[in-house]
């Protein structure tokens, strides 16, 4: 008989097929790791394409235990750690890709460098909607375009879960923000703090009426394709910056070229797949912390919850784009 702890878990066994509930070794934690008592994952799209077997980019092959973000409590922490006691409310993006255990599971030994100390004006089911949408949203406006007071961001479905925060970020770092969307969105994307725009308006028409014909000084795009294409059209002459969390097509460059714009790309999972990196999701995460709990910062969340052996219901509501937010299993 097996001395080893062991914990519940949903695992993927074959790409293609559903999560399966299993019973596995508890892991433990090493050097530089915290072993975290899981209490919610928020799920991603890009966990059911994984499961689909059609994300190739995030190098997490069957069996696997998916899940990209989470937040619970610390239960041990390994040798070398700093700033985290067992007890202790964490959340971060910490697994799930790149052959790390992912959060649909009881237990998770994570790299303490990517956690960061939970809001206290939310839920830790709440705050596990944060990590990648916000990080993306980060690095985005923040790391690469510098947003700041007196700009005007323009984002690309402003509803959604990286882009609601893109809205909120922006807002929160002074900048004059509008948001497409479709008429139903309106209401959300205008309690976000941003001026809301009919997603079918012609982006010509976008720019006339909203920055009278001279650009948006940034553009976050987060759907790729022809958004993309118009939001290269939406950036200001001289200056304007267009960012992408999608940016993975081909992509006509003139219409940026000859705006004399830019453009920066974002692919959040970089510091988990690469192991580079890995600190500065802790930060953002940090920032995230005191933005809640300034009330400057809130999950758009989806009505319904899930528990861990519903795992699968979970991620069939992420993929039909009917969730109305962000999509929560509760596990603990």
């Amino acid at each position: 008989m097996s001395t080893h702890a062991t914990m519940t878990a949903l695992r993927l066994e074959v790409a293609g097929q559903p999560l399966r509930v299993a019973t596995v070794e508890r892991p433990v934690a090493g050097p530089g790791q915290v072993l975290v008592r899981i209490a919610a994952a928020g799920l991603n799209p890009l966990d059911g394409k994984i499961r689909a077997g059609q994300g190739a980019h995030a190098r997490q092959p069957a069996p696997a235990i998916l899940g990209i973000d989470m937040a619970g409590h610390v239960e041990s922490v390994g040798p070398g750690v700093e700033g985290f006691e067992p007890g202790d409310a964490v959340y971060g993006m910490t697994g799930g890709v790149g052959g790390v255990q992912g959060s649909l599971a009881q237990y998770a030994a994570v790299d303490a460098r990517l956690l960061a100390h939970a809001p206290d004006t939310l839920s830790l089911a709440e705050a596990a909607a944060l990590p990648l949408v916000f990080i993306t949203a980060w690095e985005g406006l923040v790391d690469r375009a510098n947003v700041h007071a007196g700009q005007t961001v323009l984002v690309i479905a402003g509803a959604g879960g990286v882009g609601s925060m893109a809205v909120q970020l922006a807002t929160a770092r002074g900048a004059r923000v509008f948001a497409t969307g479709s008429k139903a969105q309106q209401a959300i994307i205008e309690s976000l703090g941003a001026t809301w725009v009919d997603r079918d308006t012609p982006i010509d028409a976008v720019v006339e009426t909203h920055t009278a014909g001279e650009g948006f000084d940034i553009v976050y795009d987060t759907l790729g394709g022809a958004t993309l294409d118009a939001a290269f059209v939406a950036a200001r002459r001289y200056g304007g910056h267009v960012v992408s969390s999608l940016g993975w097509g081909t992509h006509a460059l003139a219409p940026l070229s000859f705006r004399a714009a830019t453009y920066s790309g974002v692919f959040t999972l970089m510091p988990l797949l690469t192991g580079k990196g890995r600190e500065h999701h802790g930060e953002i995460m940090a920032e995230a912390s005191m933005l809640v709990d300034a009330g400057k910062l809130r999950p758009v969340l989806s009505e319904q919850r899930f528990v861990l052996a519903d795992g699968n219901a979970a991620l069939d509501l992420v993929e039909s784009g009917r969730a109305g937010g962000k999509v929560l299993v509760v596990v603990a």
